[in-house]
């Protein structure tokens, strides 16, 4: 059996990748476009998604190496002339921001090193002036317009980020280094030499200076040309990774469509433009064919501790999630002094757009089922703290819940409703337990839905399986008796009916004294 090619998990070099021969998913048909059509770029884009894999491949291009590109669509299928252009990279993941004057340091190293290779020794004692300094010396020794490549440029905000005041000024001030430092991009004796700019993060900062005043950097982040420039598209998927899915297949008895079915299940279904386009993640994807298991890869290399502790501050609806619908508008709002919880959910990639309207109005949701799980377990732990025994409790529900084995699930939810601290509870009411029974049932894998929107009101909650869905109203100090009574005046179940699936109605009480589920009551149709 031929020997499968080796996936670069990690691997962000785009010339350790060729040169080894391990797999690459071939993008410079995006690329050469991207170099083509203009010269100042802005690039955002989750963790893990390839922005690193892209500046290296850029920085390979305009230094000319045509041979690490042999056989890509660039060099088979385009006009580019292999040049060797001056290229100033900064990897923003490689300096230390712990202070500001640490990230200083560290800016500077970078750009003495870039010099001290091309025989250049910088003598500006100022990083701005430093920086201008590298870029016209670097024009006037090779007579050819210079490159600029920056990754990751708002590490040094946003790793600051929720760990307190100190951190948040460290922020600010990071956030100031960074102003003056981009703001030499703009400046016309600069401008004049530079052949291209692309800058790459997570978030955009709005009092950053690449934002703020450089107004000729293109922000391509939901550009429809470029929607799938990072990630894979479900053709690269069974294209390139064929091979893989085979053996795949043959290893755990699943057939390939099988397999297909639950990549896409777990990591697909990123869309970052009005064209519907949807993107696997690349990191997950890998991973996941490598060990030959699905579980949650991308959510375990970085836990989103700033931002579910912004969510608990800003008494953020997480069970709404699913059900956002915002102005585009949000997608340009980002201050340090009024950081938005739905702008950055988005562009960290803990959701991710559903449609968008003729109005400009966008519908969010969860990307897929490895996003979905992980980051609702992580809330639920915020919002619902359990320890040992309550903890192992949660796989149980979804057997309960399927096997319709209810006293047994009630019994389990009540455990660890009652495992939750008497202090934990800032408002006891409605609201509290019905985000809390969603986390609980969502962290267990149960496919619920939240606030689902009907022509005769808003159900509560949809539990979904395969062969059955249960349709949830949610009483505090009333009735279940309540709630069933409202799901039929309402008729929440006649969208339904037509699914074949049998349709369960629940009623739920709440006792906000007992603080705790004090009854129950279920109706089938």
């Amino acid at each position: 059996m031929k020997k499968l090619q080796n996936l670069p998990i990690g691997d962000s070099s785009f010339e350790s990748i060729r040169k080894r021969n391990d797999l690459y998913v071939d993008k410079t048909r995006h690329i050469f476009q991207l170099i083509s059509e203009g010269r100042y770029y802005f690039l955002s884009r989750p963790r893990r998604f390839g922005k690193s894999l892209t500046i290296s491949t850029l920085r390979c291009l305009f230094q000319g190496r045509k041979e690490l590109f042999k056989g890509l669509w660039i060099d088979e299928n385009s006009n580019w002339e292999w040049r060797e252009y001056p290229v100033i990279s900064v990897d923003f993941n490689e300096i230390s921001h712990n202070t500001p004057e640490n990230l200083t340091l560290g800016i500077e190293r970078s750009l003495k090193n870039t010099g001290q290779f091309n025989n250049i020794q910088l003598k500006e004692p100022l990083l701005k002036e430093m920086f201008k300094e590298l870029i016209l010396s670097l024009h006037y020794k090779t007579d050819m317009p210079v490159v600029i490549l920056i990754d990751e440029y708002d590490k040094p905000i946003i790793d600051h980020l929720g760990k307190g005041a100190k951190a948040m000024e460290t922020a600010k001030a990071n956030r100031d280094i960074l102003k003056s430092f981009f703001g030499v991009i703009k400046g016309g004796e600069v401008s004049d030499v530079l052949r291209f700019v692309f800058i790459t993060g997570v978030s955009k900062f709005s009092r950053v200076s690449i934002f703020s005043e450089l107004n000729n950097l293109e922000d391509m982040t939901m550009l429809e040309p470029y929607a799938d420039m990072l990630g894979y598209t479900q053709n690269e998927l069974e294209t390139y990774f064929k091979p893989c899915i085979l053996d795949l297949s043959k290893k755990t008895g699943n057939t390939q469509e099988e397999i297909l079915v639950k990549l896409a299940q777990y990591y697909n279904g990123y869309r970052f433009s009005k064209k519907n386009v949807r993107v696997y993640n690349p990191f997950s994807v890998m991973c996941a064919l490598k060990h030959k298991t699905f579980d949650n890869y991308w959510f375990e290399t970085g836990t989103p501790t700033f931002l579910v502790n912004l969510l608990k501050d800003t008494n953020f609806p997480v069970a709404k999630i699913e059900n956002l619908e915002l102005d585009k508008q949000i997608f340009s709002v980002y201050d340090l002094e009024r950081l938005q919880p739905e702008a950055l959910l988005f562009q960290t990639g803990y959701i991710t757009i559903k449609d968008v309207y003729e109005d400009e109005l966008y519908a969010f949701c969860y990307p897929n089922q490895e996003v979905k799980i992980s980051f609702l377990k992580y809330l639920m732990f915020f919002h619902v703290p359990a320890h040992g025994h309550e903890q192992s409790l949660f796989i149980h529900l979804s057997r309960h819940l399927n096997q319709e084995n209810l006293d047994a699930f009630f019994e389990t939810i009540s455990t660890i409703f009652a495992s939750i601290p008497y202090t934990i509870e800032s408002k006891r009411d409605e609201a509290y337990f019905h985000t809390a029974f969603f986390l609980i049932v969502s962290a267990s894998g149960i496919n619920a839905r939240s606030e689902v929107l009907t022509c005769t009101g808003r159900i509560d909650m949809i539990m979904e399986f395969s062969d059955k869905l249960y349709i949830i109203e949610f009483k505090c100090s009333q009735s279940a008796q309540a709630g069933i009574k409202q799901i039929l005046e309402k008729k929440y179940a006649e969208p339904y009916k037509k699914t074949g699936k049998k349709i369960i109605l629940m009623g739920i009480n709440f006792d906000t004294q007992k603080r705790n589920i004090s009854e129950w009551k279920v109706e089938e149709i």
